[in-house]
């Protein structure tokens, strides 16, 4: 379910979900929705309460309507709003008449909050219809010294005293939660204007249902945390988990469904020939279908959050695209169709997948050329020509945008548009626990938990968003505090140089990247909890200024991307800006400060599960001859210096540093130095780098990274 079901409701940052809402809104299903639970009359249903309060208050908005179409222009109109619109509202939710805030605002930890209203521990911020809620207001109380949700988020997040919160101005209401856990804003937003202009009733239940007065009030154990708001909350959080479990099972159906669907296809025999006589290495099949279902995975986050098409595409164009070839529309089918073995839709998702992997894209359906993951490369091939019929394609669509209901519930729909980079690292992880098997017999690939996966040969373990947090809240946060003491912190903050050298899928850089930016936002606008806008603007800033990374797996590299380009959420962008700073490579290094001085011993090179013994006896020999010849701590082998090529790593830094500059000067977001330092960092390490993310835990080839860091041109602080 998505909110769009909810033409006038908009839930950001996921505090509470779509699904939830459908589900409030449907009355079954969840403790706390029955006429009791609204302290309603016997035989009372929740649907005529609500009808009742509708009926009166569209009475109520024309005539507020009318009253604000009277007032002189400027006018914030702050006591209108509040006596002839939200009072109203409030009290058909069964506040009563809400009481204002007492002199002084509320105080919280040292500090006052002019909010206007207060219901029990419920603040309630309300304003004027002319007083924009993310933007300050000069002269108008409780808006001119921050934006009014900047400073009620501000509240919520000092106080132990008060966990929800309201803010309205007549046009909009909020519905806030303390987020100090959270680096990106959470709320719930209802359009007053288009739910009354437009009479759409089905969204003012669940309105009315979701900010009644019986919501706030404590129950059993008579604190805030306790209401039937936070009880939906945490039971939303509880199944949150269990459906990114059972979307991890449904990748993992849809790369057996496409991985059986083009080896049965009649069409393809050279692809089962090549399978059958191990020409084609049955991990390198498997590669390939995973590129595939992250394209899927990719094109649902980004299509349900606008972000796919160009801001500057062609109308028509994309409403070709919408109504024939969007992945909205194969969701749709693969949900009543069982499909068949034509192979239209595979042919038309191929056709999108080409133009958004081509450096014009395709402007015939509106798409960019984005490059990255959609480009095709070398992991492509043994899939390039092949043909895949309806069934199998709808069949595994079905997998990634439908979980299975538990015991006697309906089946959920993945709700993609808030799925965040977390959840996909994570999905991409599990899978790296499995390999592919085939049964030549009935032609069906399957992927089964074995003995030298992906994640024990290449050290890839995910690291959970705890540890991410406190690594953050350690090694991150007290630069960003020392950054914005400094008499120009904006520069300071995108002076901060974060890499992270086993990135994995690019969780701990999406982590980090949402903090700067948060701060950035800070400081450009004054408040401590900037809106939304200002913080996407940082964002794209921050990703284009401050983030690298390395890792072993080329598909982690290319889901860093992803996960990246999703937060940056800049339509049409393509991939490629992050391709200098984020690279293929190994750049570990696990040596302490003696062993380096010693140089890398051979023993550091023993096989393991699944390594060529051959190419590492061969690596161990080099290795011998570099130590011998003093040359392990260059970035360039004694053989280049020899032919003439001298370059040291302070000398690449600086010039790495002046190439960036130019590149700034010139308008581009992707310098030499984020190249330079990306590269340059595979096989020398950083000193004492911290892993995370899904990357390569073997070691690197050692070099002086404090000379590369801090030396003559130095890149700035590194921060892990």
């Amino acid at each position: 379910m998505s909110t769009e079901a909810y033409a006038t409701i908009r839930t950001v940052g996921g505090l509470l979900p779509p699904d939830l809402l459908a589900r409030v809104a449907a009355g079954s299903d969840l403790s706390g929705l029955t006429p009791g639970d609204y302290h309603l009359g016997s035989g009372e249903s929740l649907r005529a309460a609500a009808n009742r309060s509708w009926q009166y208050l569209l009475g109520v908005w024309t005539a507020y309507r009318g009253a604000l179409a009277g007032l002189p222009a400027g006018d914030r109109a702050t006591g209108l709003t509040r006596e002839k619109w939200l009072l109203v509202l409030a009290r058909e939710l069964s506040f009563g008449r809400v009481p204002t805030t007492p002199a002084g605002g509320i105080v919280s930890d040292g500090k006052a909050f002019g909010v206007s209203h207060l219901w029990a521990d419920l603040p309630m911020h309300l304003l004027g219809w002319g007083t924009d809620l993310d933007t300050r207001t000069p002269g108008v109380p409780g808006a001119a010294g921050a934006a009014p949700q900047a400073m009620v988020q501000e509240l919520l997040n000092r106080s132990p005293d008060h966990l929800w919160a309201i803010t309205a101005n007549g046009q909009s209401w909020r519905l806030l939660r303390d987020s100090a856990s959270l680096v990106g804003h959470a709320y719930v937003e209802f359009d007053l204007t288009a739910m009354f202009d437009g009479e759409v009733f089905a969204d003012f239940v669940l309105f009315w249902l979701l900010n009644h007065q019986s919501r706030f009030e404590r129950l059993a154990d008579e604190t805030p945390g306790d209401c039937w708001l936070e009880r939906w909350r945490g039971v939303a959080a509880t199944e949150g988990t269990r459906a990114l479990d059972a979307l991890r099972g449904g990748v993992t159906s849809a790369l057996a469904e496409l991985g059986t669907g083009f080896w049965a296809h009649p069409a393809n025999t050279r692809l089962r020939a090549d399978l059958e006589s191990g020409r084609l290495s049955a991990a390198d099949y498997q590669r390939a279908l995973l590129r595939c279902a992250y394209r899927l995975l990719f094109a649902f986050v980004a299509e349900d959050r606008g972000a796919l098409l160009a801001d500057a595409a062609d109308p028509i164009a994309a409403q070709r695209y919408r109504d024939y070839f969007s992945t909205a529309r194969l969701r749709r089918l693969a949900q009543r169709r069982r499909g068949d073995s034509h192979e239209d839709l595979y042919a038309a998702l191929d056709l999108v997948f080409g133009g958004l992997g081509a450096e014009g894209g395709l402007p015939a359906l509106g798409l960019p050329g984005l490059g990255g993951l959609f480009e095709t490369g070398p992991l492509d091939a043994p899939l390039t020509g092949a043909r895949l019929g309806n069934a199998a394609l709808l069949a595994a669509v079905r997998a990634l945008s439908v979980l299975p209901g538990k015991a006697g519930a309906p089946r959920r729909v993945v709700d993609y548009r808030n799925l965040g980079a977390e959840e996909l690292g994570s999905v991409y992880e599990s899978l790296l626990e499995l390999v592919p098997r085939f049964d030549p017999d009935t032609r069906r690939y399957e992927l089964v938990t074995a003995a030298g996966n992906d994640r024990k040969t290449s050290g890839s373990y995910y690291t959970p968003t705890s540890l991410v947090d406190l690594v953050l809240d350690t090694a991150l946060d007290p630069l960003l505090d020392e950054a914005v003491k400094s008499d120009d912190p904006a520069a300071a903050l995108l002076g901060l140089t974060v890499c992270d050298p086993a990135m994995g899928s690019g969780h701990f850089l999406v982590g980090a990247a949402r903090r700067i930016a948060k701060r950035l936002a800070a400081v450009r606008t004054g408040d401590p909890e900037p809106a939304p806008g200002p913080v996407a603007h940082a964002m794209g800033d921050v990703i284009a200024r401050c983030l690298y990374g390395v890792d072993l797996n080329p598909m982690a590299v290319e889901l860093a991307k992803v996960s990246l380009w999703l937060e940056a959420l800049q339509p049409g962008r393509p991939l490629s800006f992050l391709d200098a700073h984020l690279k293929l490579g190994n750049a570990l290094l696990g040596v302490t400060p003696a062993l380096l001085a010693a140089g890398l011993p051979d023993s550091a090179f023993a096989a393991l599960t699944g390594d060529d013994k051959k190419v590492v006896s061969a690596l161990k020999k080099r290795n011998a001859i570099e130590r011998a010849h003093g040359t392990q701590d260059e970035l360039f082998a004694a053989g280049e210096v020899e032919a003439g090529l001298v370059m040291s790593n302070a000398r690449l830094a600086a010039a790495l540093v002046a190439l960036d500059s130019s590149a700034e000067e010139s308008g581009g977001w992707s310098g030499g130095v984020g190249a330079g330092a990306a590269e340059a960092l595979v096989g020398t390490g950083v000193r004492g780098a911290t892993t995370s993310g899904a990357g390569s835990a073997s070691a690197g080839l050692g070099s002086s990274a404090e000379e590369l860091v801090h030396g003559p041109g130095g890149l700035g602080r590194v921060s892990l």
